[in-house]
């Protein structure tokens, strides 16, 4: 079990990197849709290869290709389709705060798809998660319009969506497999929307974005999806908004303060307590076992 939640916090680790490699990559004039079309393809490219040459297997295949349109629809085009939009209409910092309400819907899903136990911890993690992005998230403009809201929190809904479907992949493919034919449909659907030339000076960053938070990122918390339950990774996975705004104080010397910290130690306090208790709860089952 420990495995699985040193899985999560790794994944999370590296999805915190993103923002830093997207803020290098907007200054060449890249727009969203292109950025992520972009990352999606050349994760394909990084992943395909791995499995070729280390797996020694097709990373193609034939079986539940419906499963895998709908996880890709679903995990990449609606997720980042969402988010950017709620970007757009609100703010960096609202849009952030509503993915956040993932943790949430996972505690939900994880009840009614996977029969997982909703136990007091779960909803005290909830509320120090949700408290602790709030404060994270620092200045959040409130006084948005409706549709913002709207589209925040289904972006939120999509990010548990995915960890769910991700739990039905693993169960019957190899993690690594499971991403790479996700992410093959999510560029399908994301083609239309993006452009097909980016600067040279971006095309490192890409790379960086595409090994780091998407490749890294997805198959450890696939790999972790395997021993840990649904509702307790994401929790543990908010991690991630607090290694965005250490990263952005180290490299970009952006302003941390002391309310932020305060909401970065809420956040890394429930995944303890998550943590923790998962641990209590396993060994408490070993024990029964053997008597």
């Amino acid at each position: 079990m420990k495995r699985g939640y040193f899985l999560v916090f790794l994944a999370a680790s590296m999805w915190g990197t993103l923002g830093i490699f997207a803020t290098y990559i907007y200054h060449y004039g890249v727009d969203s849709f292109t950025m992520v079309f972009w990352r999606v393809l050349f994760t394909l490219i990084i992943l395909g290869s791995y499995i070729a040459v280390f797996l020694r297997e097709n990373p193609f295949t034939r079986e539940r290709l419906g499963f895998y349109a709908l996880y890709g629809l679903v995990g990449v085009f609606a997720f980042y389709t969402l988010y950017f939009y709620t970007v757009k209409i609100s703010s960096v910092g609202f849009a952030v705060l509503l993915v956040y309400t993932a943790p949430a819907f996972s505690v939900i899903l994880g009840r009614m798809i996977f029969e997982e136990p909703l136990t007091g911890e779960k909803v005290v993690a909830l509320i120090l998660v949700l408290t602790g992005v709030i404060l994270v998230a620092g200045n959040v403009d409130f006084s948005v319009n409706h549709l913002a809201l709207l589209t925040g929190i289904v972006t939120g809904f999509t990010y548990a969506l995915y960890g769910v479907l991700a739990k039905f992949g693993v169960r019957h493919e190899r993690p690594e497999r499971v991403l790479f034919m996700t992410l093959f449909f999510g560029l399908l659907f994301l083609a239309p929307f993006s452009k097909f030339s980016v600067p040279a000076g971006a095309i490192p960053y890409l790379l960086g974005l595409a090994f780091f938070p998407t490749f890294l990122g997805y198959v450890l918390y696939n790999y972790a999806l395997k021993e840990v339950e649904v509702s307790r990774a994401s929790i543990v996975a908010t991690v991630e908004p607090v290694v965005a705004i250490v990263l952005a104080y180290v490299l970009f010397g952006e302003s941390l303060t002391v309310l932020q910290l305060l909401g970065g130690a809420l956040i890394i306090g429930a995944s303890v307590l998550v943590h923790v208790r998962g641990e209590e709860k396993q060994g408490e089952a070993l024990l029964e076992e053997t008597h």
